[in-house]
């Protein structure tokens, strides 16, 4: 299946604005590591521990070098490459024919040998509705963050590969999102990109992911004015990003760090924003 860049833009649409400004939500930095219960807490143990306040920051319009965005560099692509999937919220449908196709694009995109999707998570912008609420979609992310981290990332690999895990990891290995909107363009609160090139070490917080069985971490990110921001707007349902979560290998981009965000130049009556984002592992000999 052929590859055509997202970055096309239609010649009948008006010039596209350069950047936006837009309200993104980022950790404070704090001698306490924070964490989050997914679930119910111990009793007498606050859910969360942290402190997180919202800050204005550019959006660069990614559209017209979209095309030159690279995975190793600023951590994201963007590719036009349509679906077979008629309904992601047909789990055996997701299953069969989602998992077997992003790996595909995610080896076609990196050059892998070997790609490993492990999970995917359905969202649906619901008004009233908080993330994570049982019978609920998982609403947009709404904090800036990376997935994984330095610790959690051959943690997360030991965790899917079993018994291969030690074997794959004396290679290189990289944790990549696959997201897409559903149905329809997502104009309703899109993602926010990092480029992860302008991203200090400093700026990653190591944040505690503490589920019922296991814990993972992920990275809070601290606001710093340096840091650079993209956006897609209009993602079409037949167009994905790529986020690189993790990489083994020191020499290019990592982490790139993302969020879901309400965009102020989104029209009145945008329907809620429905987004799948599947979770893969590459594997290169």
């Amino acid at each position: 299946m052929s590859l055509a860049l997202a970055a096309d833009v239609n010649p009948l649409t008006v010039e596209p604005v350069q950047a936006i400004e837009a309200r993104l939500t980022f950790v404070e930095r704090s001698s306490e590591k924070p964490y989050a219960y997914v679930g119910e807490p111990p009793e007498g143990v606050p859910p969360t521990r942290g402190e997180y306040h919202a800050h204005a920051v550019r959006l660069e319009n990614a559209r017209p070098f979209a095309d030159r965005l690279s995975l190793d560099v600023e951590g994201v692509a963007v590719v036009r490459r349509p679906t077979v999937v008629v309904d992601f919220w047909d789990e055996a449908q997701t299953l069969a024919l989602g998992h077997p196709e992003t790996a595909e694009l995610v080896r076609d995109i990196t050059g892998a040998s070997r790609v490993v999707v492990f999970d995917h998570t359905l969202r649906r912008r619901s008004e009233g509705v908080s993330d994570r609420d049982l019978g609920q979609p998982r609403q947009p992310a709404t904090r800036v963050h990376v997935d994984q981290t330095i610790w959690s990332g051959p943690k997360r690999v030991r965790e899917i590969m079993g018994a291969q895990a030690e074997a794959l990891l004396a290679k290189r290995a990289a944790i990549i999102n696959v997201w897409r909107p559903i149905a329809y363009p997502a104009r309703d609160w899109p993602l926010a990109l990092g480029d992860a090139s302008s991203f200090r070490p400093e700026d990653l917080i190591p944040t505690d992911l503490i589920f019922p069985h296991r814990t993972g971490e992920t990275y809070g990110i601290a606001y710093n004015p340096a840091q650079r921001w993209l956006y897609v707007p209009d993602l079409g349902a037949d167009e994905a990003i790529l986020i690189k979560c993790w990489d083994s290998d020191a020499s290019v981009a990592r982490f790139a760090p993302h969020s879901g965000f309400e965009d102020p130049t989104t029209p009145a009556g945008a329907p809620p924003r429905q987004s799948i984002e599947f979770r893969t592992i590459a594997f290169w000999e």
